[in-house]
């Protein structure tokens, strides 16, 4: 069934958690639904599951405010892979934590996907920690999607001028290094009333009088790369140019 092939990770596990359920029941409660195995083998399953994210299994009869913030993504972890799913969708699950306490989230994050073969869906605003976890990255502006492409490609050459922005303001742990971030212009549309045309066009440097008009379609302009922008940049020595023909002529 679907619902167990796909399980999710929420940003805030606590928001989500009943802080009347132990961390027992909280984890079986996805063996309950579906109504797999006795309660012993239930129990069994969920201490495996938090011995497998780094907790110990005598934490099952303890409730949720008595973890940390890194401890309850841990917890939200282990629910998320009793169920041995396929995909595990992941929604910032890192953004409220340290910056420690993420480091530890996303290398087991990582070696959870090394043993038991997950796909996750990644959703982040931070290209840092999406760099270290995602083989492709899609880039969206306004509910839309700009750019798909493998990591390296997408974070060395951007196609896109929305993700040559959102590159261009990664700060570089380099105090020799020169930076020049991308400062766009205007502010945000609302996604509620985005502008017409391609919704990044009123916030764009290289907009054309085409950008304002016709949306833009997501498409393959190179093998393993899909954008939806109707001058796609190019690279030369001088850097980033916007393509002179349109993708939609190619």
């Amino acid at each position: 069934a679907f619902r167990r092939a796909v399980q999710m990770v929420y940003q805030d596990p606590y928001s989500y958690m009943n802080p009347r359920m132990s961390v027992g029941r909280i984890i079986t409660e996805p063996l309950e639904v579906h109504r797999i195995g006795t309660a012993a083998s239930r129990r069994d399953v969920a201490a495996n599951a938090l011995e497998s994210v780094g907790l110990r299994a005598s934490h099952l009869s303890r409730y949720p405010h008595a973890f940390s913030g890194g401890q309850r993504q841990r917890i939200a972890i282990a629910r998320a892979i009793v169920l041995h799913p396929d995909v595990v969708i992941a929604d910032e699950p890192v953004s409220a934590l340290d910056v420690s306490v993420q480091a530890q989230v996303l290398t087991l994050l990582q070696d959870l996907q090394e043993e038991l073969g997950l796909t996750y869906l990644f959703i982040a605003h931070d290209l840092g920690v999406v760099r270290h976890l995602s083989n492709r990255i899609a880039v969206m502006y306004l509910g839309r999607i700009m750019e798909v492409a493998r990591t390296d490609d997408l974070l060395g050459h951007p196609f896109h001028p929305y993700t040559e922005a959102l590159i261009s303001a990664v700060p570089v742990p380099d105090p020799t290094a020169t930076q020049s971030p991308i400062v766009l212009s205007g502010d945000i549309p609302s996604p509620a009333a985005p502008p017409p045309g391609c919704p990044f066009h009123t916030r764009c440097r290289y907009a054309q009088p085409r950008c304002s008009s016709d949306v833009p379609p997501l498409q393959e302009i190179e093998p393993g790369r899909q954008v939806a922008c109707h001058f796609p940049l190019r690279y030369s020595r001088s850097g980033p140019t916007p393509s002179s023909d349109p993708v939609a002529r190619q």
